[in-house]
């Protein structure tokens, strides 16, 4: 029955239940949640992206390059890449292959290189795909027919193991019509930076367990393939729900949710690998971890947590209590001086706005919030200027509270973002007046002086709803003026700050960004300061619930 479902290379890296879901004709009346805006928002730019560096090959290649319009129906644009490939054309952009109905594949890539032995494909995105560093095999945009480039000694490859296996599936396609050069396994990525195509080869074991990215393609293509056979001909159902990390933006979630809630499913509290694991173990529902004797030998070890950790949260759940005390007591450090601290990027264009709250002792400069920032459209030499005035600044406060024989110390939520923009910044912006060398950012932040908060919430809390700031402030008394604050729509009102679509910047949204930014480094003092008092202790203890 495989000619009655035909998938497409994302399939590989979707949820298997999300998988059935599509190919279900009982769901197709399901509710959905909107789209994600903010990954509305990337599909936007890799489109913009993509358009740029075909506009940069045509130019390169001229009469050798051709086009399948992508506005045409799939059998017309599949017709197109038909006759452009049996003509011999040597760069076909935007291809819609021709369907594989043995295989249950379609799909198409954004480039087609010609060789003597057939074509090879190459993906564009709009991430990076190569990091500073030796041995990954690259050739610049001008010498596309070099299949494999050459080593590089200044990249090393970022594996990005959605792009292989979409080459994967795009070279079965090509193989299946006849058309692949089938002398080599070497496929091509163009990434963000849109200077070099970086070169995987499909048949090098790379993967865990000595596996090649063409051995895990063709796994977890008859895996979703079988998946969609059953759901599409009311087979028994071979996807059950499970809670992950993608079902916050899945449009699938209401029709999910609803089932796990009504069976009380242990993905509820545990996701992932923990979730079969104790789904193995006969322990299928929330009501059954938190019965539990935390001693109890017969369960497997999780990977996420402890066993006594899901036990809690299982508790906490039903009980409903977003946060409930891990340990009986709970430390912050603290100082005489303190600063909180929280930055803005968007994607990986850069940082545009650093924030930060001063309080504490008086050190002879002025407390509260600033917003270092920059309103050039990112990427931008002026971050480089908002960056060393938040880093001078920053000097200057600390160097005043030593001076004065008081003790220092900066807060942030979750240091994984904020350690990346002072490190690349440092970096991309080496010998520009008032950037730090990366020496000094690395002494800061490998020093007590810098605090992640976020560690100190995963060490003394179970939360039963997440660790996000925007869930665990609002426990501490803590409220976002705006009702729309988070991450995923500040890049939309970033877009609009910036006029990065057309038209004049919005001041509004700028003033609505700093408001943001304000909030959250005021929502981290609030936490801390909450988390040193008291008032603390009027949480539950996970050993009483």
């Amino acid at each position: 029955m495989t000619d009655t479902v035909l998938l497409d290379a994302g399939v590989v890296s979707r949820c298997r239940r999300r998988v059935h879901l599509e190919h279900d004709p009982a769901a197709r009346d399901a509710p959905r949640q909107a789209p994600d805006p903010t990954g509305e928002l990337r599909k936007a730019d890799a489109v913009a992206h993509r358009r740029e560096i075909a506009d940069q090959l045509k130019a390169v290649f001229g009469d050798r390059w051709v086009e399948i319009p992508t506005d045409a129906r799939g059998s017309e644009r599949e017709a197109a890449t038909r006759a452009a490939i049996e003509s011999g054309r040597d760069f076909i952009w935007a291809a819609q292959l021709p369907r594989d109905l043995e295989g249950g594949r379609r799909g198409g890539i954004d480039l087609l290189v010609r060789t003597d032995g057939g074509y090879v494909p190459v993906l564009v995105v709009r991430h990076k795909v190569s990091d500073p560093g030796t041995g990954a095999r690259t050739s610049p945009l001008t010498d596309l027919t070099t299949i494999g480039g050459t080593p590089d000694q200044t990249r090393k490859v970022r594996p990005q193991p959605r792009d292989q296996l979409r080459l994967a599936h795009t070279r079965r396609l090509l193989h299946a019509a006849g058309f692949a050069d089938e002398r080599t396994a070497f496929a091509g990525v163009i990434g963000l930076d849109g200077d070099v195509i970086v070169w995987h080869d499909l048949s090098a074991p790379t993967w865990p367990g000595g596996r090649t990215a063409l051995a895990e393609y063709e796994a977890r293509f008859a895996d979703r393939l079988a998946v969609a056979t059953a759901a599409a001909t009311g087979g028994e159902p071979l996807a059950e729900p499970s809670r992950i990390v993608e079902c916050r933006s899945c449009p699938w979630w209401p029709v999910c949710s609803e089932k796990l809630l009504a069976t009380r499913d242990v993905s509820l509290v545990v996701r992932g690998e923990d979730a079969g694991f104790l789904r193995a173990a006969d322990v299928p529902t929330v009501d059954a971890l938190a019965a539990l004797d935390p001693a109890n030998n017969d369960v497997p070890p999780l990977v996420g947590m402890p066993l006594a950790d899901a036990i809690g949260l299982a508790r906490a759940w039903l009980a409903d209590l977003t946060v409930v005390r891990r340990n009986e007591s709970v430390h912050v450090p603290r100082a005489d001086v303190e600063v909180d601290v929280d930055m803005e990027s968007f994607g990986d264009a850069g940082a545009y706005l650093w924030g930060a709250l001063l309080s504490g002792a008086d050190i002879g400069i002025a407390p509260g919030y600033r917003a270092f920032v920059t309103w050039d459209p990112l990427p931008t030499d002026d971050e480089a200027r908002s960056f060393a005035e938040f880093w001078q600044w920053f000097a200057t406060v600390r160097n005043a509270a030593v001076a004065r024989g008081l003790t220092f110390r900066a807060y942030c939520y979750n240091e994984l973002a904020e350690n990346r923009w002072l490190l690349a910044s440092a970096k991309r912006f080496a010998g520009k007046p008032g950037i730090p060398t990366r020496r000094e950012v690395l002494t800061f932040i490998e020093s007590d002086e810098w605090f992640d908060l976020f560690g100190s919430v995963r060490e003394h809390f179970l939360c039963s709803h997440g660790k996000g700031l925007k869930t665990i402030a609002p426990v501490a008394g803590f409220s976002w003026r705006d009702p729309e604050a988070s991450g995923e729509n500040s890049m939309r009102w970033y877009r609009a700050a910036v006029a990065m679509d057309g038209g004049a910047p919005d001041e509004v949204q700028r003033a609505r960004l700093l408001e943001y930014n304000e909030d959250d480094v005021q929502a981290t003092a609030v936490l801390r300061r909450w988390m040193s008092s008291p008032a603390v202790n009027e949480i539950p203890y996970v050993g009483d619930i």
